[in-house]
């Protein structure tokens, strides 16, 4: 590879780098908006329909043409060989191989694991233009891809151009959150390395999501292990639970009864929380409840919280105030080696049971790989 080609392998892969990172990250908030959105409709199905295709040779071209089109404008994003020999003609393959599919099998083989797309019949022809349409076995999507390409090519702005490949990462990212993530969890665990991970795990923003799964594990856990609970209920992360017709963020039921109720705060534990959350319990004749606060109790509130706490025990309820990594220390001991591998594996089955979002899903699989 010549160093002319090597400088602009290096700067597609940075422009991809940067704008996939800055993407996932806004694909998370809810004020996002897709870069697309004021454009056609039509234009955003065209670019699902690519990445979605029968024909896996367009998953990658889609992305790899408009890649280089925005780092180098000049170059024309229909062209797939050299031997286009119309101006801006240029070879895609380089790009899509060392570029898209390395970013390919980091990200779980989104656009579908090949290893060089680039030499698959589909693509053996110099552009995706319609003069090659006959030779196409999937006519319906290689006419999407030529339209997208074709726009991007027509309009020839920088702004449309990189808002198209926004567009297509946002994509990418949807479909990588329904991608399966495999959970490389040990043969064998220690408890330092069971709670280190825990640790790690949870030390991540993520408006409660991963506290709420790995305390919902660790009662699977205990119900599998030790057979005290027959179910373990849980609510979406933020769902009220008048909504959802839960007492708390996790429940779990014995011989058909409500035995206990776990409140999971990622922060502190306010006063006002702790009443609300008692008044609803006690209405419901619920006296076993246990609040898994990350930070303790609110700072000014702590007094008036043991209160609260003593008057209900003496009225008939038990409340229990713990952090999850306090609480689950003992618990992972009586647990053993076998029973703390069963705790890791319910912790992936529960962010895919839950949808949890794939940020969560793929950190959680790269710390069970650093085990």
């Amino acid at each position: 590879m010549k160093n002319q080609e090597k400088a602009f392998v290096e700067r597609c892969r940075e422009f991809l780098d940067e704008r996939w990172k800055a993407l996932s990250a806004m694909a998370e908030s809810e004020m996002f908006c897709d870069p697309l959105a004021m454009e056609s409709p039509l234009l955003r199905k065209r670019i699902v329909a690519c990445l979605s295709s029968p024909t896996k040779s367009y998953h990658y071209v889609l992305p790899t043409q408009v890649l280089c089109k925005c780092v180098a404008p000049e170059l024309d994003c229909r062209s797939l060989q050299a031997a286009y020999r119309k101006p801006g003609a240029f070879d895609a393959r380089t790009i899509a191989h060392e570029v898209i599919v390395p970013f390919d099998q980091q990200n779980h083989r989104v656009l579908g694991g090949s290893s060089e797309p680039y030499v698959n019949n589909p693509l053996r022809c110099p552009a995706v233009i319609r003069r090659y349409r006959a030779q196409q076995k999937n006519k319906e999507d290689w006419d999407n891809l030529g339209a997208v390409l074709d726009v991007v090519e027509q309009l020839g702005s920088v702004a449309f151009t990189e808002n198209v490949f926004d567009q297509i990462l946002v994509e990418i990212y949807r479909l990588l959150a329904a991608a399966q993530v495999v959970y490389p969890t040990p043969n064998r665990v220690s408890l330092k390395q069971a709670i280190d991970i825990v640790r790690r795990f949870t030390a991540v923003k993520s408006g409660g999501d991963r506290t709420e799964v790995v305390c919902a594990a660790l009662f699977r856990s205990i119900a599998s292990e030790f057979g005290l609970f027959d179910e373990i209920r849980r609510q979406k992360v933020n769902a009220a639970d008048f909504a959802s017709g839960m007492g708390a963020d996790v429940e779990c039921w014995s011989k058909g009864k409500l035995a206990l109720l776990v409140e999971v705060k990622d922060r502190t534990l306010t006063l006002t929380q702790l009443d609300a959350k008692l008044d609803a319990a006690r209405a419901k004749k619920i006296s076993e409840i246990l609040f898994l606060a990350e930070r303790g109790v609110e700072k000014g509130d702590e007094t008036n919280a043991e209160e609260r706490i003593q008057r209900e025990f003496a009225s008939g309820q038990n409340i229990y105030v713990s952090n999850f990594l306090n609480f689950a220390a003992g618990i992972l001991i009586l647990l053993g080696e076998r029973g703390r591998v069963v705790f890791l594996s319910h912790i992936g089955r529960e962010l895919d049971s839950s949808n949890s979002s794939i940020v969560h899903r793929r950190a959680w699989a790269s710390l069970l790989k650093s085990i």
